[in-house]
């Protein structure tokens, strides 16, 4: 059945609607703890409004260690988002200017992924983590742009992807590690030139767009990269994990450096040793969760960069169960660190520690099985049998 674009936009302002309706208790009940985290409508918009001076419409980078701990783009639109905002006081306006900024993203993505893969893309505004997540944080920002830059890659417009990808590094960070299956795509196509000059003018994008801040506020620029090394076994990550379990663990840093070189290496090779040419879309989502897993910290709408990218690399109908399972331990999760910051902050109906660090292994466990499935299943891994398994390797493009 052929999906118009109507419907396609109706079920991602759905979801839009759906989350809205998620964070409108602490909209009303003005985000006091622990109710925001024991009805799990907690959100870093409303949060740092104050904390980081969005409501006096200050530069972002300008307070030194009191800095937006994020990429400068992110800075950026806060700090424009706040003019949106008549009465500077009230930070349910902007939690809802924000969130309208972000339905807006989000419709777009999910708008590419209908584009980019037509069989599955309604899992996306039906995925209950998503929908669960859409208004944490200005994530989205990052991932439309990284979209892009998937989509523009995998039709062979290299410059405007290259762009795309360093504006999506100069708002969060993670789109970085789609530099390994971009290197591995050019390498197997014997374009080396091809891939310097990828990676040349996305570097060039990122340092255009770093570079005054990094200059005229230095201090504050570096704040996000300080917090990031400075940051120990975090929320949600397998040190955290590995520290309640009594697996005292050392030298954190090198140890996530470690475990992020040494699963993209095998990944990389994997990628050069496949039978079938991959595409960044079909290639994307691993990597990035080889990226969440070595992470030290896993926060509940990291889920909204990962939702997308999976979706690119589904390759039949079967493989929507493992796609489910993932999920589900998605959503679980996500309500078990709000329950769990709830019982810290004196909830009675909070989650107690152990039952927590399970479902965070749950967690880990289901992204790794799901990734093991794709990896079994891929067409990188064997030659297509059908036009079916074509189509996906080429993201729907066959």
């Amino acid at each position: 059945m052929k999906v118009t674009s109507k419907a396609v936009i109706a079920l991602a302002i759905l979801a839009s609607l759906l989350s809205f309706i998620k964070f409108n208790h602490c909209r009303n009940a003005g985000w006091s703890s622990p109710d925001m985290y024991t009805h799990a409508c907690y959100s870093d918009i409303t949060a740092l409004y104050d904390q980081r001076n969005i409501a006096d419409h200050s530069w972002p980078y300008s307070h030194g260690t009191n800095s937006l701990e994020y990429p400068p783009l992110t800075g950026v639109v806060t700090w424009a988002s706040s003019y949106l905002v008549f009465n500077s006081s009230d930070s349910l306006i902007y939690f809802d200017v924000s969130a309208l900024l972000l339905a807006l993203l989000f419709i777009a993505v999910v708008i590419f992924i209908w584009r980019m893969k037509p069989e599955f893309w309604y899992l996306l505004p039906l995925s209950p983590a998503v929908i669960a997540s859409l208004y944490i944080n200005w994530d989205l920002w990052a991932v439309i742009s990284a979209v892009v830059a998937i989509y523009l890659f995998d039709r062979g417009k290299y410059e405007w992807s290259a762009l795309a990808l360093g504006i999506s590094i100069s708002t969060k960070f993670f789109p970085v590690i789609l530099i390994l299956p971009i290197a591995a795509i050019f390498i197997r196509k014997g374009q080396r030139r091809d891939l310097f000059r990828y990676l040349t003018f996305s570097a060039l994008t990122w340092l255009l767009i770093n570079a005054p801040f990094a200059i005229f506020n230095g201090s504050g620029w570096w704040h996000f990269f300080d917090v990031n090394s400075k940051r120990g076994a975090d929320w949600g990550s397998i040190w955290f994990f590995l520290d309640r379990i009594g697996i005292n663990v050392s030298a954190i840093n090198l140890l996530a450096i470690l475990l992020l070189i040494s699963g993209s290496a095998f990944y990389f090779t994997y990628l050069l040793g496949a039978r079938q040419l991959p595409t960044l879309a079909s290639s994307a989502f691993i990597a990035l969760s080889i990226f969440t897993i070595s992470s030290k910290v896993y926060s509940p709408q990291y889920v909204l960069w990962l939702t997308p990218l999976a979706i690119l690399a589904l390759i039949d109908k079967r493989d929507r169960v493992a796609f489910w399972i993932w999920q589900g331990a998605e959503v679980v999760y996500h309500f078990a660190i709000w329950q769990r910051l709830a019982a810290q902050e004196g909830s009675h109906f909070g989650l107690s520690e152990p039952s927590y660090t399970f479902l965070l292994a749950l967690r880990i466990i289901a992204l790794a099985y799901f990734c093991a499935t794709l990896m079994r299943k891929s067409p990188a891994s064997y030659p297509p049998q059908s036009s079916e398994f074509l189509s996906s390797a080429t993201g729907g493009y066959a």
